[in-house]
Parts: structure tokens; C-alpha cells; sequence
């Protein structure tokens, strides 16, 4: 595995441009300051409720994401080229799913393997035909990249996931920044950054446009499972953002294919839903019959066209990663364009030599399960035990086509403020793509940094923090 790529100094140990300003002020805030600081951003979290819980665990407690105040920073030419390759992947994601519910054009030309498609749990045969606004299905994506070197790339970004079912975590990315704005006013007098505070604005424009045709004051709600979901501090935060209602499944009804809402003033029409509830549990008369969370008629609903679901039902085909190493062919076919932003190297354990190549070099490679998320199922090789890569040959070979294989990426670092001082700590960046009318996104998105020392597993629920992400202007 290469040495990781320092966000802030270079091969000699020299501050990069873009952290100039904020290592020269690092340097001049004395240290019980800093600790001072620390301690109000941890304060101020708690008071917020800003926490989530992990499924699993036995006391299921909440718990705060640590937040980390030294911001990754991003320069000007670096994110726009980031934007133009995250809107050219998105564009292509929506018309890999239009095509797979509709003609079929990749699988018939064989560039995509139609069991690979047809036959995966994530594809919804319900949605066959069935016609969305604007042919958007994934109205929010949330694409996860990572900076290593790799060859002779050195800094290089790449496309680690692609989320298009529920994304999570913008919540996170916007009290971040109001956080570091309150703490530190002075950092933002230095320099130029790209404001995210507009993002819930972005997104209800975005809602609004792909409301069923001939809505004029288009009615949108938030769908949670409830309060005991482990991001259920994202759906009220957002529906407080956008001035929308927070709803749960009983709060709705479906008559006559529409779908109402129940107020004190009597039933309210829902033109769009931005449902934070997975497909199987969306609507017991299609899916789940024993779904207490849904709403019985919903998918009818949709499928005459009489209410949007945000995102549309069906879309985790596109981000399961035995469909993720096709999307560079997807950008091809669909866009007649080369991939601005590459994928990270894959073996498919369904194809008998790559299985065969990976089972030789567990110890030196990341096995992730193709329907899983948030860091499960998933083998970290260089930093596993013997007992746990034997498990994981174990379950290779019993089903292939259930995992993919990676190099173990060094992941770049940024100086992180840990129990010992400041050290680098391993980071991603997860931006949040939006598609309407056109294709938006606020500069930059959340980071999200492995607290563990040598851990390269960035997600909440295996341990990780957050930090804001500065994009600068000009």
C-alpha cells in the first residue's frame, strides 16, 4: 500500500496553498484556546440532539459524531473539476435507470450482463413502465470519493460508491459549517468560501421541479420510519430547513390513486414524497405486507403518476456495487462521453478468475459485500486476523457473486485533532448531487475522517467523525 496523500503538506513537508491561511492562523491560536473551542463544538452538538444510534448494539444509545475542527479545504480548479465529473456520473446513473425499467438498450447491447441486472434483489420488477417526472429517478446521490496515489496518479480523486437510495448525512455537512462559523468568524474574514447553508433551498427547488405535471403549489414532505431511526435527527432537521412537514406513514393516506395528508384542517394533497423509508417497507399493498412504516396504495400512487417519490423505488440497482464497476460503461453508452472520474480499480468475484486472483491475496485487499453499507460486511484484509480472512474465503467461495474486491487504498489524510495531539487521520468526501430540471450541488459536501489510528473505515457507525469541507472561491 502507497503512503497516503497529505491533504495539507506536501512530499516536503511544506504547507499546501490552499491551507496557507489556516496554518498560519493554527499556528498563532494558542492551544488552550483551541481546546476551549473543541470543547463548545461538543457542547453545542449534544444541546442540538445532533447524534444517531447504532443498530445492533446492544444498548442502542445515541451517540455524538465527533467533529473535528480542522477543515479539509479544497481549492477552486480542484472542485470544479469534481462538480463537471459528479454531474456527467449522475446523468448517467439516471439514464441507466430509465433505460433498465423501460428499453433495456445497455442489456440488449450486451455492455451491461442482463442476469447482473435483472437478477439482483435491488432490481424492482414493479417498476417496469412505470414513467417518473423528467425521467429522474435519484433525485439526491450522495457519490463517495477518495484522494489516493495510486500508479502514477498522485492526489488523484475516485469514485469509491455511488448512494442512490436514501442518502445520508448532508445534516451533518450543514451544522458543521454553522458550527465552524459560530467557533471561528475569523477563519471565514481570511478567505473566500463557498457557502452550503443554501443547500435545503437547493433541495426543495429541486423537489418542487419533479412534482407531477400541472401541480402549481406543489406539496412536499419528509417520509420517516419515526423517531428511533438512526437518522431521524436528519429528517427533522431537513423538514424544519425546507419548511416542509415531517410526516410518518400513518399521517398519509391514499384515495382514488392520490395521496393525502392528515391535517386539523382536513386531508392536504402530497405531490412529493422525499422518503427516507427503504423500498420493501414503503407500501405493504406492494411490497412488505407486514411493513408497519408505509403507506397502504402508495406505489399506485405512483404509478399513475398522481405523486413523486424522492427518491423513485427501485433506484438501489444503480448504486449495488456489482452494477458500480459498469458505470464508466454507462458514462459511454449513455453520454458518448469518457468518464471524467474514475472508478477505483475492481475485481468481480463472479467472473472464476477474479475470484480465483482474490482468494490468492485476501490478506492485501478490501472484500465488500455487494448489498452492503455503512461499513459492514466488509473485509479490511492488511488489518484482519487469520480467523477472520479464513471466515470471509469461507463465504467467497459459497457465494461469488455476492462480494467484489478492491486494493487497499490509502485513503489521503488531513491533520485531525485526536486524544494525542494533531495527526493525520484517513478522510473521504461524500458531495450530494441533486437532479431536477438540471443537476445541482453545493460546493463541497461532507468529509469524513477514520478517528482510528491506520483505520481506513471512514463511516459513523464503525467509529468515524466529520469535518467541515471548505471549497475555495476564486
Amino acid at each position: 500500500m502507497n503512503i497516503a496523500y497529505d491533504e495539507m503538506y506536501d512530499a516536503n513537508g511544506s504547507v499546501r496553498e490552499n491551507y496557507q491561511n489556516y496554518a498560519n492562523w493554527l499556528q498563532s491560536v494558542p492551544e488552550d484556546v483551541i481546546a476551549r473551542k473543541r470543547k463548545a463544538a461538543d457542547v453545542a452538538f449534544h444541546r442540538a440532539g445532533i447524534t444517531f444510534a447504532v443498530y445492533g448494539e446492544a444498548n442502542s444509545q445515541e451517540r455524538l459524531i465527533p467533529f473535528d475542527i480542522i477543515p479539509r479545504i479544497i481549492p477552486a480548479h480542484e472542485w470544479l473539476h469534481l462538480a463537471d465529473g459528479l454531474r456527467q456520473r449522475v446523468k448517467a446513473l439516471n439514464a441507466f435507470l430509465h433505460d433498465i425499467y423501460h428499453d433495456q438498450e445497455i442489456l440488449k447491447a450486451g455492455i451491461i450482463p442482463a442476469g447482473q441486472v435483472l437478477g439482483n434483489s435491488q432490481y424492482r420488477r414493479e417498476m417496469a413502465g412505470v414513467d417518473v417526472p423528467e425521467n429522474i429517478y435519484a433525485h439526491i446521490v450522495g457519490i463517495d470519493l477518495v484522494r489516493v496515489d495510486m500508479g502514477n496518479s498522485r492526489g488523484k480523486y475516485f469514485v469509491l460508491e455511488d448512494n442512490l437510495r436514501t442518502p445520508s448525512g448532508v445534516s451533518y455537512m450543514l451544522e458543521n459549517r454553522k458550527m465552524m462559523m459560530r467557533l471561528f468568524p475569523d477563519l471565514f474574514a481570511r478567505q473566500k468560501i463557498a457557502p452550503v447553508e443554501h443547500y435545503p433551498d437547493l433541495l426543495l427547488n429541486n423537489l418542487r421541479s419533479v412534482a407531477p405535471p400541472g401541480v402549481i403549489n406543489q406539496n412536499v414532505v419528509i417520509l420517516t420510519p419515526g423517531q428511533y431511526n438512526s437518522a431521524y435527527f436528519e429528517h427533522a432537521f431537513l423538514a424544519q430547513q425546507m419548511g416542509v412537514e415531517l410526516v410518518e406513514g400513518n399521517d398519509l393516506f391514499v384515495k382514488n390513486e392520490t395521496v393525502f395528508m392528515r391535517t386539523t384542517e382536513g386531508p392536504r394533497r402530497v405531490d412529493v414524497i422525499y422518503r427516507r423509508i427503504d423500498d420493501d417497507y414503503l407500501d405493504p399493498l406492494t411490497f412488505r405486507e407486514d411493513s408497519m412504516l408505509g403507506v397502504p396504495g402508495l406505489f399506485q400512487a405512483c404509478r399513475a403518476g398522481a405523486v413523486t417519490l424522492a427518491n423513485a423505488v427501485g433506484t438501489g440497482i444503480a448504486d449495488d456495487k456489482a452494477i458500480y464497476v459498469h458505470v464508466p460503461k454507462m458514462i459511454r453508452f449513455y453520454c458518448g462521453e469518457e468518464p471524467i472520474l474514475s472508478n477505483v480499480p475492481t475485481w468481480e468475484l463472479s467472473k472464476p478468475e477474479d475470484s480465483e486472483y482474490v482468494l490468492a491475496h485476501l490478506p492485501e485487499l478490501v472484500v465488500k459485500e455487494v448489498h452492503g453499507s455503512g461499513g459492514y460486511g466488509m473485509l479490511v484484509g492488511p488489518t484482519a486476523s487469520a480467523d477472520e480472512i479464513r471466515l470471509f474465503r469461507e463465504k467467497i467461495i459459497a457465494n461469488p457473486n455476492g462480494y467484489i474486491a478492491q486494493p487497499t487504498l490509502a485513503l489521503s489524510t488531513c491533520p485531525t485533532f485526536v486524544e494525542s495531539g494533531v495527526a493525520p487521520r484517513h478522510i473521504d468526501l461524500r458531495p450530494y448531487v441533486l437532479s431536477g430540471r438540471e443537476i445541482t450541488m453545493v460546493p463541497g459536501g461532507l468529509t469524513r475522517v477514520a478517528l482510528k489510528e491506520g483505520s481506513l473505515v471512514v463511516n459513523s457507525s464503525q467509529g468515524g467523525g466529520t469535518k467541515d469541507t471548505w471549497v475555495l472561491e476564486g
